[in-house]
């Protein structure tokens, strides 16, 4: 090369850098640079939002205190409804633990209804349905673990509830213990950052029907958890114990604290919107705080859900954020 030429290639040169600084365009190190930059603020956003909180990310499933939604599908103004907002925005607002009763279609025997009690007091629609509602948001969440228990009111066939699942395309998120056929112990849950990097971020659960040699996902509610009693017109909530499953031992079992006030009207019981507020709030007489510490000072430790009637009324996420320590 010339030294003609030589020095045209460091014009070209120089004025090419200078292009690059007017423009703002990058060099080779500079692009490093912000690729490094980007991946570690994508990991510390990963660490940061589990269930929204860092502090999750490293706590085992079975030491987290959810709040949960009692009868979440059945919503509206009605005496017999147990909600204000839908699914999704129980959801968005942060509540993980959604409980539903499910029944045969009057309609159709082989397809499985959200009902209160009877199709024809309450139907809420499908659970294919609700279930794909579940998984969009799950779809749309992807740091985000929630948690399904279902009642089978109608003794229905396990495999019946699986390809339910399957046709709501939500099975696939579904979480299998390695255990499966047995009971996997309370102290060799995963943590919730497990979940979400396993892309296993859903729990579900099944009162009475489960078989995990068939299904290995729908899980046998009552032998992973207790519950207290439902049902309760007691505004003070002053009872703790065992309700179900009957006889039942609290070791090594997680627990269900049913937080919903009824109101007896001539015998039948309704949900108390009308004290929701009070039922809901995060401490005082009544409370969920309050019920709560009773049943921790019973069992020593934390309950693992709350269930709660008008999940947006009161003080339900701040109860959550207490009862986890935050």
């Amino acid at each position: 090369m010339s030294s003609i030429q030589e020095r045209m290639m460091r014009v070209l040169l120089g004025a090419l850098l200078l292009f690059q600084t007017v423009l703002g365009v990058p060099s080779k190190g500079q692009i490093a640079a912000r690729e490094l930059t980007s991946s570690a603020t994508t990991a510390a956003v990963t660490a940061a939002t589990c269930n929204g909180r860092t502090e999750y990310c490293d706590r085992s499933y079975s030491n987290v205190t959810f709040i949960g939604s009692h009868d979440s599908a059945f919503v509206g103004k009605l005496p017999q409804q147990n909600q204000n907002i839908d699914i999704k925005a129980q959801l968005d607002m942060g509540v993980r633990f959604l409980q539903a009763q499910t029944h045969h279609s009057l309609l159709d025997d082989s397809v499985l209804e959200l009902c209160h009690t009877s199709c024809v007091l309450e139907d809420a629609g499908t659970l294919e349905s609700f279930l794909g509602t579940i998984k969009d948001w799950l779809d749309a969440n992807t740091n985000e673990v929630v948690t399904l228990l279902l009642t089978n009111g109608d003794s229905v066939d396990i495999t019946d509830f699986g390809d339910t699942f399957s046709n709501s395309g939500i099975a696939d998120y579904a979480f299998a213990p390695l255990s499966s056929p047995d009971t996997l112990p309370i102290d060799e849950w995963p943590t919730i950052g497990e979940l979400i990097s396993s892309g296993k971020r859903l729990v579900v659960f099944l009162d009475y029907g489960t078989d995990t040699t068939k299904v290995d996902y729908i899980l046998n509610e009552f032998n992973y958890y207790f519950e207290t009693a439902y049902d309760v017109t007691d505004s003070s909530f002053s009872n703790c114990s065992i309700d179900r499953p009957f006889g039942a031992s609290a070791s090594g079992r997680m627990y269900i604290v049913n937080h919903f006030l009824d109101v007896d009207i001539f015998g039948v019981k309704i949900p108390d919107r009308q004290h929701a507020a009070r039922t809901n709030a995060a401490t005082g007489d009544g409370s969920i705080g309050g019920q709560a510490s009773l049943c921790e000072d019973m069992y020593d430790r934390a309950p693992n859900a709350i269930l709660l009637d008008f999940v947006d009324e009161g003080d339900a996420i701040n109860a959550q954020n207490s009862l986890n320590g935050f």
